[in-house]
């Protein structure tokens, strides 16, 4: 892990790969315990911590309920941002929805110990805006960009949560935070300028207060079409996105734009759920020949769908062990 940070080339690189567990989410140790197994099941070398995506829209007033399957993800009830002028009034109301997440990664880290790192998932400001509005990014985008004099402010009351769930995350062990951009850095959300404009601050707002100690922070950047030069701005260890994706660099592209190491090379939703082993494990060679294995950390491009098979995960690691 030191090595690839440093963007040197160890014996091999490290890997880890994350997905949601629907059933277990709603309860910290079952989720921990879940976590714990499947990091020692596959040999993970680094656990980015998998918490209840609506955790963070329940937290300012957002309802959700479990869907009861494992294939399901949380169900909307009530959103917390119904319409404009509640963006006004956008307080925590919940904090229970986050402390549950900090607990179930302090068992986590404990229970791995510290020879494999734990990185807390974190949105970024405008990722739960996002949520709070039902999870309507062309909603939220719209508001925004009409009504900054509302959003922005809104914006700074969700970092400083944010900001304050990192540093509990890491006091309970976390090595660093994974911070989720959510498919607003896009050509398909919003031109490059306005995000600058209207998003980069809230974004500087949380990374930049992380903890010294936090010494493994990922910047990760969902969707197609990236305005990948973003990356610069977002200070972190390592850079992650889908090389899948249409519109973004492959990894030795990243790397070179970043200066940074980069997470990802394995496609989520493609060879890990619908290919066999051996085209997972030649998609992982693959992304070790093109960056020479030098500042790689070996994953998933995003969040691997429940149905995946243990078989792919456990690919990954034959892979580098071959």
């Amino acid at each position: 892990m030191e090595a690839a940070l440093a963007l040197a080339v160890a014996d091999r690189p490290p890997f880890g790969a994350w997905g949601h567990t629907y059933r277990e989410e709603w309860s910290p140790a079952d989720l921990a315990a879940i976590t714990v197994e499947r990091a020692v099941q596959f040999e993970w070398d680094f656990v980015k911590f998998q918490p209840r995506a609506s955790c963070f829209a329940e937290a300012f007033g957002s309802v959700y309920k479990p869907a009861g399957h494992r294939l399901k993800g949380p169900v909307l009830e009530k959103e917390a941002v119904p319409d404009l002028d509640a963006w006004n009034t956008l307080a925590v109301v919940n904090r229970q929805a986050l402390d549950d997440q900090v607990e179930s990664l302090r068992i986590v880290a404990r229970k791995l110990g510290f020879d494999v790192p734990v990185i807390q998932t974190v949105f970024s400001p405008l990722t739960v805006a996002g949520y709070l509005v039902g999870k309507s990014s062309s909603r939220v985008v719209r508001e925004l960009r009409k009504n900054p004099h509302l959003l922005r402010p809104a914006l700074e009351k969700i970092a400083a949560v944010l900001v304050d769930f990192s540093r509990q995350s890491v006091s309970a062990g976390a090595s660093g935070i994974f911070y989720a951009i959510s498919g607003y850095a896009s050509r398909e959300a919003m031109p490059e300028d306005v995000y600058r404009e209207l998003v980069l601050p809230s974004d500087l707002a949380v990374l930049e207060q992380l903890p010294h100690d936090a010494w493994f922070n990922v910047v990760h950047m969902c969707g197609s079409k990236l305005h990948f030069d973003l990356i610069n701005g977002l200070p972190s260890q390592a850079v992650s996105w889908s090389v899948h994706n249409l519109g973004t660099p492959t990894l030795a592209q990243g790397r070179q734009i970043s200066g940074r190491a980069v997470m990802g090379g394995l496609g989520q939703r493609k060879s890990l759920v619908y290919g066999e082993p051996r085209e997972v494990q030649a998609e992982a060679r693959r992304a070790v020949a093109e960056t020479g294995g030098r500042g790689l950390l070996l994953a998933p491009g995003c969040s691997v769908p429940p149905r995946v098979r243990d078989i792919n995960l456990a690919a990954i690691g034959t892979a580098m062990a071959a």
